[in-house]
């Protein structure tokens, strides 16, 4: 389990916000107009993607003929003022400036530096903070410690995107050998803005406006675990690694040529980042300093109102359920503007007088380029004197209606659902089994075959080593569960009689195993008679050693991971499978049937769940149980062919 780190030691007051959005309000229908048509073509990606994010009207720092009107210094510049404009320190005050961009005017200095010579002032200590959406946060991070730490007291943070430069149809047009734009390259078009953020953060409140005081913050990244989801620079190789930089071509011209240059997204790693986020949410709940009905505002960036459900769904299904008007979100009306989102977010709620004092802002913003999470709770704190009067309080605004999609419950949160009228102990089990399944997917994407599925490199061979491995595991699975069954004493036999009904549900899916090696390729008597690899073995021996326990009801949280694989990945499995194989649909029907039918597997398990056995002492052995199962269950993967 993650932990958290300790409070800020001293406190640390963000005392004025400030914004600058250059130009005027750009509807959907203008886009192209300022981005340019590919090739003079329309673009055939825009309208899907502008029905799921949500955003009506963004601003371009770019006209309609594709020139810049400002750099992206100027951008930050005027976010500074603005903040400065509502501030009780002056320019020549400031001891400290942090920026964040994810692409600066210049490659080098560093953007702070930039940003200083554009704005001026004292000679004063600079971090430029450089990243993606993330970089924000870490960029307020950085002055809050040194406030808190008393190393400075009049700090200025600034976030600015100017991203419409990468985006301009020109870029796309020097690539060579590709008539359309990818969809990993053409999806960033209509989802990213232009914009700036700015706020000064000091060691003291301000004296006559409300300030934010500075809870705590916490920012993870776990690029560890994840492959990077967007970037600029290079092209993924064949193997799905990066191949050669830009500045490793041998002209840069070529680098263009190559599409190097363009921004890139790969929207497969989108679904992880939605369980990493809330993750770590419930990360900070378990450990008390999260409690959700003592947040008066939830500011969560998302890079589209697609995302919003998927969120919503999974806080719930761990005890979480946030009041709609609590929602703050500006994306439709701003855009998606990076590492300044939450800056804007925070400033439209203060400076609109949105909030009054002793209210709390819980902050969070996900990064799918670094899979980076970051977190923040502010509280509202009133001016130190009281020389105007205070900020009128106004009732939030309802957000933005989230757009729907035919392929949003792909998105979905883990199955189990509370109980109504709530039960702390189901809860937190879920809460713990979503961190089970989050540390488990994550890990799962390593393992050497699925690696090659996820870089489009798979074989025949692989699929027919992954064929008899999984036929192993259905032909044991329906023993090991009828075994469960007959230890289960008869008190319960309703929960005896679900474990044989699922047992009979899996029994014969080996059958589609063998039909579908025997089409790749294979022969019938490999399949039946191949012995378990080394993991495969551990698992068996694991599962049969928990089903041939008294009441083996902990065997749930095996399920969980069993059957959520089904529900979850396997239809995405047999669908990349069948597309690099050039198969048919019956070729992999086994992971097409159980992706449409296992959720109705977990609605037997969520029934278990709900039939009263449930006790703080069987949650822990279910959530141990789901952890060991995931282990092992990637051991055998790991092992395939090695017997």
């Amino acid at each position: 389990m993650t932990t958290y780190g300790p409070a800020m030691p001293h406190d640390a007051f963000i005392t004025s916000l400030g914004k600058f959005l250059p130009g005027e309000p750009i509807t959907n229908e203008q886009m192209e107009d300022y981005l340019g048509k590919v090739r003079g073509k329309p673009s055939r990606a825009r309208a899907r993607v502008l029905s799921q994010n949500g955003i009506t009207q963004r601003h371009y720092a770019i006209d309609r003929e594709q020139r810049s009107l400002f750099r992206n210094w100027d951008l930050a510049v005027h976010a500074i003022h603005d903040a400065l404009s509502r501030s009780p320190i002056s320019l020549g005050e400031m001891d400290l400036l942090v920026t964040a961009t994810t692409q600066a005017d210049l490659v080098l200095p560093g953007f702070a530096s930039q940003v200083h010579r554009a704005l001026g002032g004292p000679a004063c200590e600079v971090a430029s903070l450089q990243g993606i959406c993330s970089s924000g946060m870490q960029a307020l991070r950085a002055a809050t410690l040194q406030v808190a730490s008393g190393e400075a007291r009049r700090a200025v943070v600034c976030a600015s995107e100017l991203v419409s430069r990468l985006l301009k149809a020109s870029h796309y047009e020097e690539v060579t050998g590709e008539d359309t734009v990818p969809f990993e390259a053409e999806f960033l078009r209509w989802m990213l803005s232009d914009g700036a953020g700015a706020a000064v953060v000091q060691d003291r409140p301000h004296p006559t406006r409300p300030s934010l005081k500075v809870e705590w913050m916490d920012i993870r990244s776990h690029a560890n675990r994840h492959e990077l989801g967007m970037y600029v620079g290079a092209n993924r190789g064949a193997d799905g690694g990066f191949g050669p930089g830009w500045i490793d071509s041998p002209t840069f011209g070529e680098a263009a040529a190559s599409g190097a240059f363009n921004i890139k997204q790969d929207i497969r790693r989108l679904e992880s980042l939605v369980a990493l986020g809330v993750d770590g949410f419930f990360a900070l709940m378990d450990q008390g300093r999260l409690k959700p009905d003592e947040v008066d505002w939830f500011c969560i960036h998302y890079s589209s109102h697609f995302f919003k459900q998927p969120i919503v769904k999974l806080l719930e299904r761990g005890g979480v359920r946030i009041p709609e008007e609590r929602w703050f979100t500006n994306l439709s009306t701003r855009g998606n503007t990076g590492c300044a989102s939450i800056f804007l977010m925070l400033e439209e709620l203060v400076n609109e007088g949105r909030v009054r004092p002793g209210q709390r802002i819980f902050c969070m913003v996900p990064e799918s380029g670094g899979f980076i999470a970051c977190y923040a709770m502010l509280t509202v704190i009133a001016p130190a004197r009281s020389l105007v009067p205070d900020v009128g309080v106004s009732t939030p605004a309802a957000n933005t209606q989230t757009p729907t999609s035919a392929v949003s419950a792909e998105l979905g949160p883990l199955p189990l659902s509370p109980k109504e009228g709530g039960d702390p102990v189901r809860e937190k089990l879920v809460r713990e089994l979503t961190r089970v399944w989050v540390d488990f997917e994550a890990k799962l994407q390593r393992v050497p075959v699925l690696d090659k599925l996820s870089r489009g490199v798979f074989t025949v061979e692989d699929y027919r080593e992954l064929l008899i491995n999984m036929r192993q595991q259905v032909v044991e699975g329906s023993r090991w569960i009828a075994r469960a069954a007959s230890s289960i004493t008869a008190e319960h036999l309703a929960l005896r009689s679900s474990f044989i009904r699922h047992a009979r549900d899996e029994h014969r899916d080996y059958e589609m195993l063998e039909r579908h090696y025997v089409s790749v390729g294979g022969a019938h008597e490999a399949i039946t008679r191949a012995p378990k690899n080394i993991g495969s073995e551990a698992l068996s021996a694991w599962m049969f050693h928990r089903a041939s326990q008294e009441n083996p009801f902990d065997l749930l949280g095996a399920m969980f991971i069993i059957e959520g694989l089904g529900s979850r990945v396997a239809r995405r499995w047999g669908l990349a499978i069948r597309e690099q194989l050039s198969l048919e649909d019956e070729q992999v029907r086994f992971f097409l049937y159980h992706g449409d039918n296992d959720a109705t597997h977990l609605d037997r398990l969520d029934g278990a769940l709900g039939s009263g056995i449930l006790t703080p002492e069987l949650a822990a052995r279910i959530v141990k149980t789901a952890k060991v199962t995931a282990r092992l269950y990637l051991l055998q993967l790991e092992e395939l062919g090695n017997v």
